[in-house]
């Protein structure tokens, strides 16, 4: 059986904006003089729309002058001249319930968002923290009335049953079975459904929720123009008789494992948080260690009295359930936790929960299975992670590749030292200390492929005394297989079931013997034909008569079109050779590695990046990529 609990903001907006501006101009006896007799004055909060400006929320002070939600901005001020007006802020009301969300976390772990102006808390289990539901409820009112938030209370065994019993019949506690029962009397307005379903529930003379109950399904659909309406409203009539399941979303995932501690005296120093850390590690601790389990990450929530939520968290390397270790962790953020005014209520949050490890320590280190012990290794990672912040403990794994950047990978530790196949198998000398990033150098080498005589390095200058090498490193081909992307062929060149492509010699044939036949022509007509390369394309200006004249033209389309297919040939052909080379400009260069030592004993291990002549870019560069001890 679960229960849910409704919390209905009737003026949410002006409840949102009465304690923002409280919170500003807390103070002075003056300040708070003034604040009330701006609430007791004619306030609407107003929304740009279609038809203008209208009136979105209203105080009491408007209501009873006539201004309702609803009512056009001009038509308000014609009632209320001294009527005072602000935007509405859709976005800080949405801001501050979320806000307000997070702080009711303290009453159950399940909270929900409940539209613009209301949250739904899921209470399974939760009453008796209180002494019952009626206390629980009463406890929670005399909570937000402490703020100044008025509000509505419903509780149900249905999220859409709470919602309707809060804003028709707010503190009332329904029973489990009697949904049906407690909603008929209510209007359908309380189901959460559209304007216009109802209004139009209102013409079919359906005011209330049981007149609902006996109508059929089927001729209730039929009433709605669509059937989109028609299912809403009873989807909405389903959810609150339990008929279906409404699904919640909460504002936070609930944890795994939880603690609470409410305070009965608001806690005002460090050390009443560290007493109250003590008690809440030692008992979720205890709950943890009873199913043999671990968590990987503590969340410590502290709830202040003014409505303010502060947290901490830490991240373990691998589960723990050891209080003691956890409170050490968190000595570090304690004195990041402000308490204001006073904390009233603390939470301790277990997520991430695995198994522990509850193998029995060995006595010696001969006696142990392995070189490292784990369980202290990642008991320092979680003192350092602490300290410097969340995955600042790192490990460096092997990874297959000649060059030296790519040959590691750094990852967060995890709490075990992962085993890697790859066994490192350099022959070579290799520096101490490897740059991240190589750093360039000027240096002074014969050419092409001589060794460096003198360099450049953070502008001082170093002359070689000795040197080893070169040690090449060619590119990772395999990098760099994958086949370019075509270029885009002129005029469908490639398309040969259209165009056939014709050798080039065989096109100089074709079009040596269309010329001699032309002029051939030419000569023996009576009648004279001028040939221009216009005439290919506008057409003969003369009716030929003879088949022989007909053979020229033939003839003359051929040349022309091989005179074409040539030209897109030898254009994609250049535009080829300029694409493979804008490629070998762009790949990868070798490298020849370089033992040095200068004249004052320091040895370095610089490189030159590139060979003359390999067509990969312009002149070779040179580089430091680490230093010997």
């Amino acid at each position: 059986m679960k229960r849910f609990l409704s919390v209905w903001f009737p003026e949410w907006p002006l409840t949102r904006l009465r304690r923002a501006r409280r919170g500003r101009t807390r103070g002075t006896a003056r300040q708070s003089a003034q604040l009330a007799e701006e609430r007791r004055a004619p306030f609407v909060l107003v929304e740009s729309g279609a038809h203008g400006l209208r009136v979105v929320a209203a105080n009491e002070s408007a209501r009873s002058a006539g201004v309702s939600e609803g009512l056009r901005f001009t038509d308000a001020r014609a009632r209320l001249p001294s009527i005072d007006s602000e935007e509405i802020d859709r976005a800080g009301d949405a801001r501050a319930l979320h806000h307000l969300g997070d702080w009711m976390i303290r009453i159950a772990p399940l909270v929900a968002l409940d539209g613009d102006d209301g949250l739904m808390i899921e209470t399974t289990g939760c009453a008796h923290l209180y002494g019952g539901e009626a206390a629980m409820v009463q406890s929670i009112s005399q909570l937000l009335y402490r703020e100044g938030i008025e509000h509505r209370l419903g509780l149900a065994s249905t999220p859409g049953a709470a919602g309707a019993i809060a804003r028709a019949r707010s503190g009332v506690i329904l029973p489990d079975g009697d949904e049906a029962d407690g909603l008929a009397d209510l209007p359908v307005a309380v189901l959460r459904v559209s304007e216009k379903a109802e209004t139009l529930l209102r013409r079919f003379g359906l005011t209330r929720i049981g007149q609902l109950y006996g109508l059929d399904r089927k001729s209730l659909a039929r009433r709605f123009h669509s059937r989109e309406a028609a299912d809403a409203v009873v989807l909405r009539l389903d959810q609150a008789l339990g008929l279906r399941r409404e699904p919640l979303k909460p504002l936070r995932p609930p944890p795994d494992y939880a603690a609470r501690l409410p305070c009965p005296e608001p806690l005002l120093s460090t050390e009443g948080l560290v007493a109250g850390l003590e008690k809440l590690a030692s008992q979720l601790c205890e709950d943890l260690k009873t199913l043999g389990q671990g968590a990987r990450e503590f969340t410590l929530f502290a709830y202040r009295c003014d409505g303010d939520v502060k947290q901490a968290s830490i991240r373990l390397a691998r589960p723990s359930s050891d209080p003691i270790h956890l409170q050490k962790l968190f000595a570090n953020h304690m004195e990041r936790i402000d308490p204001g005014f006073g904390i009233d209520f603390l939470t301790l949050e277990a997520r991430h929960v695995g198994r522990l490890n509850l193998s029995v320590r060995a006595l010696s280190g001969a006696l142990a299975g392995s070189d490292v012990d784990e369980v202290s290794l990642a008991a320092l990672s979680d003192r350092i992670s602490a300290k410097l912040g969340v995955e600042s403990v790192r490990i460096s794994q092997p990874h297959e590749s000649y060059f030296p950047e790519r040959s590691e990978h750094w990852k967060s530790f995890e709490g075990e030292l992962p085993e890697t196949a790859i066994t490192a198998q350099i022959d070579r000398l290799r520096p101490i200390r490897l740059f991240d990033h190589p750093e360039p150098l000027e240096v002074l080498a014969q050419v092409p492929d001589g060794a460096p005589q003198r360099f450049y390095w953070r502008r001082i200058l170093r002359v070689i005394a000795w040197v080893e090498g070169p040690e090449r490193m060619a590119p990772e081909w395999w990098r760099y297989t994958a086949p370019p992307a075509a270029a885009p062929s002129p005029e469908g060149s490639d398309r040969k079931w259209l165009t056939p492509r014709a050798d080039p010699r065989a096109d100089a044939q074709i079009i040596a013997r269309a010329r001699k036949e032309a002029e051939a022509a030419i000569d023996e007509s009576e009648h004279v034909i001028r040939l221009r390369p216009s005439a290919f394309s506008a057409g003969l200006t003369h009716e030929p008569q003879s088949k022989l004249l007909q053979s020229v033209i033939k003839a003359c389309d051929e040349v022309k079109e091989s005179e074409q297919i040539e030209q897109v040939w030898l254009r994609q052909a250049e535009m080829e050779d300029a694409r493979r080379a804008e490629m070998r400009r762009h790949m990868p260069r070798a490298r020849d590695y370089y033992r040095v030592e200068d004249e004052r004993g320091g040895r370095y291990w610089i490189f030159r990046e590139g060979l003359y002549g390999d067509g990969r870019g312009g002149l070779p560069q040179w580089f430091i990529h680490g230093v010997f001890a």
